[in-house]
């Protein structure tokens, strides 16, 4: 396991996905993550996913899916009491993590001007829907609306099918890495300098900060990206075509590339057409050349057409399935998938980060807790007794 974070505590008090993601990567890093929880209900994806058994029991696949590695304490933030536990957490921790509406915690009087008083060197990570400040700040966030606003779903689909909604929380997931790159920066200045720091994380900034591209197409060159469907702006032939079987993606975006496509497709004749032998001429033509090499591509499963391209350094790809690419022989040969048991003999798997290191892979020591399983373990380390924790559960503040 790598512990490139080993001794750094993270007091993770988000919701849902941004921030259980944040939080997912720095365990699998060798954090000590605490998830304080709501003692009634806990994180909402607990409650979330396509097993109903397992919603109900509070341990939704959406909850298992980013919340392996960690510890759960409950405890009630707008008492007095849970929140001079929570104060005492603080002391001894390095990063508080939370995703709720900004000003939220300062109400609470635990947002980062009033921890920072216990510990000065506290890193404190606000991750929020659209920042701290400015005049959407107050309001809610959800994945669906950050991509609509942030013009995501303006440049996906085609013009008949779009806009669409990327299939998969992508702003909260960017918005989780975004988060994740900055503690691990600042933890780094820190171990430098011994200051604290004050994170704003907003998921419309981190959305369109990754879209590079076409952000910088309208800022720059002045023009206004289109939707084009699994086609790909900068190329032809580039993006998803018909094959014997289903689709292939190609990337012929060199013109190189372009001269091999030719060849392996029994089309030679491109290359001294004058619609087709040019980059700009082929982009012109699109719409032609991509029926041609359907054509060709008919007589072909995607398979075949993917390794004989590959072959000749032409990059090529199926369009697979999520169950067909977790089967993939790349994939088990990286060891991405880990199983994971707790006690009880439960077993799940879970998908490690992207990436490894030489010292040792991100790797999860632990299941998913249940709902408050480590709370008066972590109680009792903080100095408390067993008659206070009778108190505390009586007065549901755990």
């Amino acid at each position: 396991m790598s512990n490139v974070l080993s001794g750094i505590r993270v007091l993770d008090l988000t919701n849902v996905l941004a921030g259980p993601y944040s939080c997912y990567l720095l365990a699998q890093l060798g954090a000590e993550v605490i998830k304080v929880e709501r003692a009634d209900s806990g994180d909402l994806a607990r409650q979330l996913g396509a097993d109903s058994e397992l919603n109900q029991k509070k341990m939704g696949v959406s909850f298992l899916a980013q919340n392996a590695g960690k510890m759960s304490m409950t405890l009630n933030l707008k008492d007095p009491v849970g929140k001079e536990i929570f104060k005492k957490l603080v002391k001894n921790s390095d990063v508080v993590v939370e995703n709720f509406r900004a000003g939220v915690m300062k109400r609470l009087e635990l947002d980062y001007d009033s921890l920072k008083e216990i510990n000065p060197k506290l890193i404190y990570c606000s991750i929020s829907g659209f920042g701290q400040d400015g005049p959407m700040a107050p309001l809610q966030a959800y994945d669906q609306i950050v991509q609509g606003l942030s013009g995501v779903m303006s440049v996906t689909g085609d013009e008949e099918t779009g806009p669409l909604r990327v299939g998969y929380p992508l702003c909260d997931t960017i918005g989780g890495l975004t988060a994740s790159f900055a503690i691990s920066a600042a933890l780094y200045r820190r171990s430098q300098t011994n200051q604290g720091e004050n994170i704003d994380v907003s998921m419309l900034e981190s959305t369109l900060s990754t879209m590079g591209w076409v952000v910088s197409n309208w800022l720059i060159a002045g023009v206004a990206p289109t939707r084009l469907g699994n086609q790909n702006m900068t190329a032809a032939p580039s993006g998803a075509f018909k094959t014997k079987d289903g689709l292939l993606n190609i990337a012929a975006n060199q013109q190189k590339q372009f001269e091999r496509l030719s060849k392996i497709v029994g089309r030679e004749t491109w290359l001294s057409d004058p619609k087709f032998n040019d980059r700009e001429a082929r982009k012109v033509n699109r719409e032609e050349l991509n029926k041609e090499l359907e054509n060709a591509l008919s007589k072909k499963t995607a398979k075949e057409w993917a390794a004989l391209l590959n072959q000749n350094d032409v990059p090529a790809g199926e369009v697979q399935s999520i169950p067909d690419v977790l089967a993939h022989p790349q994939v088990e040969a990286r060891d991405f998938i880990q199983k994971i048991s707790n006690e009880q003999g439960h077993e799940i798997n879970v998908v490690r980060a992207g990436f490894k290191l030489s010292s040792g892979d991100p790797k999860l020591n632990s299941y998913p807790p249940e709902l408050g399983q480590h709370t008066e373990e972590l109680l009792l380390e903080l100095g408390y007794s067993s008659d206070d924790l009778s108190y505390f559960k009586q007065a549901q503040i755990i």
